[in-house]
């Protein structure tokens, strides 16, 4: 069991992690900035530049919802130009520049997320962002003057979110408090409490032995075995319990299941459970929102009472999910009426100062009388925050399910607030010190996710790097060397992602991993490969002491898994997404072998669309008849190219990039429709490359994107760009065995790899595997260019 010093020093490392991350990203946007012209920061989908405000409104909280968009009098298309804005990101709104360099903060001073701001700009959170759209919430506490004057002309430009790394920093005090007695001297704190869920998180307690359930009635019948296995683990289990999902295997399905049972009176559950559900991202909760809100009613005729808190990512796509949302409740309740008055008094008021309000012909007004509009709207916003107050603890008070991204769950919304089960989707994608912002919150926790699959989004240094770094009694024998060119490579791979724009449906929180982990990955993947046909006694017992974190990127479901051993899991095991062949690679090596493919999906090939067909008998089976295709570049010599400079640099294959297009053009040529293609590449250089080349001939319905982008969905078939091709036999991140299993499982009936095997085969172990299974079992294909 931990000691409170291993407690103590798990904690601090933490927070030392942390606030190294904090910095990285500070540290990015301030260079960003300062050094980057506007027009090189939109083309990074860091800024949106030439905008205009349409209206100011009044949101949840009392916050200033200001909209803004592209006036036609700047722009030829009220379309946004690709961009990285999402609901939740923090932001900037500023006086508009159209050439040279954005302002440099002051050198003396420590660059901070908010350096830079001008006397005309406000910092807020992204609240909406639609197409054409773009809504900013402001938190007139938060600004530095009451008064919100903003400029005709302005941009929106990204900040590093200190927000959230404020709520992971006051989890891990209150971690400590509740598990370091010295720490506060002995005194428990009021809240949170210590719980049995806390002390087996902490390796301080042993988890309760599960007691065996009675027979469970489930409400889907069509769930597997394995779907059926985890879901009762997850019921009986009273602390903690895991469910791995690997790709395709409907882990949100059963998840949905779950979320039944445990709001159901049934033989195994007495009452109903009051949950809440979270997830690593906005997308991944609005998914499980939109499950929720389709699912019938309960014989009882009464349906779930669900709330979705914080900022949806999509909640013009689906109606269901903006009904189920906060304000939406919020202003559907017979309380609301009372603070709606208040509210159109604000609104009409802003409207008047920002000279959009009848009569105003554009005029705001200025001196003694705008000043004491303004003292009129601070305090009819004190008075709507206390009404509303009211009207938002009722909504939640009545809400049986209430979902949130994980930091999310620590807004004042739900301060204090008790739930008996906390579920996390996405956990593997989840830093630890997030997961505890809603932990305190519940007395069971449940947590689905795959490790296999890419990590948490790590910016500052790497991992190896930061070892020998943090090592009091090492020594840095690096100091005196040369920079090591592997380094230097290894640097610009892992920063091209982060700083370049991704495409417009990359996801909301699309991870990055860095290929220093795949040393350390592989003694996981063995932990997870541990057959769980074997008895327990036959398995490696497992360390339950809390050891501090190498890195960030050790989540709390690896953590978890490595104390207590594979027991605290259930892995499903049927896939629902790839032909059998295209699942057998990434079953092999990464799931031990276990995961096995439908038969609904086991044989499905392109040829069975009822879109697809062609004449020829020949060229149906050459296109629409092959699950696996490899084009081999190997000895054609076609060399990457790198874009960019130092450490933004990124990598494109000009020659590999037209095999791309030549195998995408056959299979439209096929009748394939482009909206069922998908083309991948792990480099933002070669996405702008192929998106040169193909997106003026097939549209936005052909997605052109990086491999980060992808996780989580599915095309039924995938062209993946490999990129890399030197004569030094470099692989750059194309090591990070997780970023490529995501490549490999996003098809469902045609996978064409493009690369070159010389160069591939060279980068490790799995690597070289994968190269020997496609030239075994693939129909592999010259890949030059008649």
């Amino acid at each position: 069991m931990s000691s409170e010093a291993e407690l103590a020093a798990f904690i601090q490392r933490h927070r030392h992690l942390l606030s190294r991350e904090r910095e990285a990203e500070v540290e990015r946007t301030y260079l960003l900035l300062s050094n980057c012209p506007p027009k090189l920061l939109e083309q990074k989908g860091l800024a949106l530049g030439g905008l205009g405000v349409s209206s100011i409104n009044i949101g949840l909280g009392g916050k200033t919802l200001v909209e803004l968009e592209r006036p036609t009098a700047y722009h030829t298309t009220p379309i946004f130009p690709p961009h990285t804005f999402r609901p939740g990101d923090l932001a900037r709104i500023e006086e508009n520049v159209s050439s040279g360099t954005s302002k440099k903060p002051a050198k003396a001073k420590k660059p901070a997320a908010g350096d830079g701001k001008s006397a005309r700009s406000v910092e807020g959170v992204v609240y909406k962002v639609t197409d054409t759209r773009i809504v900013v919430a402001v938190d007139a506490s938060d600004s530095q003057s009451d008064d919100l004057d903003l400029p005709d002309r302005c941009r929106v430009v990204k900040l590093a979110n200190s927000v959230t790394y404020d709520r992971m920093e006051k989890a891990l005090d209150q971690l400590e408090k509740l598990v370091v007695p010295s720490a506060t001297g002995g005194n428990p704190p009021a809240w949170p409490k210590m719980t049995k869920l806390v002390e087996v998180l902490m390796g301080t307690s042993e988890p309760t032995k599960p007691q065996p359930l009675k027979d469970v009635t489930f409400f889907d019948a069509t769930l597997n075995d394995s779907q059926k296995e985890a879901i009762k683990f997850a019921i009986a289990a009273p602390e903690v319990a895991c469910i791995h999902g690997p790709p395709g295997t409907g882990k949100t399905h059963t998840l949905i299941e779950l979320i039944r049972q445990l709001t159901s009176v049934t033989p195994s559950n007495s009452k109903p459970l009051r949950l809440l559900v979270c997830g690593a991202s906005n997308l991944s909760v609005d998914n499980i929102v939109e499950r929720l809100v389709a699912l019938p009613s309960a014989s009882t005729g009464e349906k779930l009472k669900i709330t979705r808190l914080g900022h949806p990512a999509r909640v013009m796509a689906h109606e269901g999910v903006l009904d189920a949302t906060l304000d939406a409740q919020a202003g559907r309740s017979d309380q609301a009426a009372l603070a709606k008055d208040v509210k159109n008094e604000i609104e009409a008021a802003m409207s008047v100062l920002t000279g959009k309000g009848k009569g105003a012909k554009g005029k705001a007004p200025r001196g003694a009388e705008r000043k004491k509009m303004w003292e009129e709207v601070k305090a009819l916003r004190k008075e709507y925050r206390q009404r509303e107050g009211g009207v938002v603890e009722t909504v939640l008070a009545e809400s049986q399910i209430v979902l949130a991204t994980c930091h999310s769950a620590g807004s004042k919304q739900l301060y204090k607030h008790d739930f008996d089960v906390l579920i996390i989707d996405e956990a593997t994608q989840a830093l630890e010190a997030v997961c505890w912002i809603p932990i305190f919150k519940a007395k069971k926790l449940i947590l689905a996710g795959d490790p296999m699959q890419l990590p948490p989004t790590i910016l500052s240094v790497d991992s190896k790097k930061a070892k020998s770094k943090d090592k009091p009694n090492s020594t840095p024998k690096s100091s005196s060397k040369k920079p090591d060119p592997k380094q230097k490579e290894k640097k610009s791979a892992q920063t091209e992602d982060v700083l370049e724009s991704p495409q417009p449906l990359s996801d909301d929180e699309a991870s990055q991993s860095s290929e220093s982990e795949c040393s350390e990955d592989d003694k996981a993947v063995k932990s997870a490969k541990a057959p769980s046909n074997r008895p327990p006694a036959a398995a490696k017992v497992p360390s339950k002491r809390l050891r501090p974190p190498r890195s960030l990127e050790t989540t709390l479901f690896d953590r978890l898994e490595k104390m207590y051993g594979p027991g605290i899991k259930r892995m499903l095991n049927v896939q629902y997404r790839m032909h059998a062949q295209i699942a057998e690679f990434p079953s092999k090596v990464m799931y031990a072998g276990k995961l096995t493919s439908h038969p609904s999906v086991a044989a499905h090939l392109l040829k069975d669309l009822s879109n697809a067909g062609v004449d020829n008998e020949e060229d149906e089976k050459e296109v629409l008849g092959t699950p696996v295709v490899f084009f081999d570049t190997a000895g054609c010599e076609y060399f990457e190219r790198l874009e960019g400079d130092g450490d933004e640099g990124s990598r494109c294959n000009e020659n590999e990039a037209e095999v791309v297009k030549r195998w995408v053009e056959k299979l439209i040529g096929a009748s394939v429709l482009p909206s069922q293609i998908a083309v991948i590449t792990p480099y933002q250089a070669q996405v702008t490359l192929l998106t040169s080349l193909l997106r003026p001939t097939y549209g936005a319905e052909l997605e052109i994107g990086t491999v980060d982008g992808m996780q989580g969905r599915e095309k039924e078939a995938v062209v993946i760009s490999l990129v890399r091709s030197n004569e030094t036999r470099e692989v750059g991140f194309l090591k990070d065995k997780r970023r490529l299993n995501v490549a490999m499982t996003r098809a469902r009936r045609h996978l064409c790899v493009v690369g070159d095997s010389s160069t591939v085969q060279h980068g490790g172990s799995f690597l070289k595997k994968w190269m020997k299974w496609l030239e075994d079992n693939a129909d592999v294909r010259f890949g030059g260019l008649d």
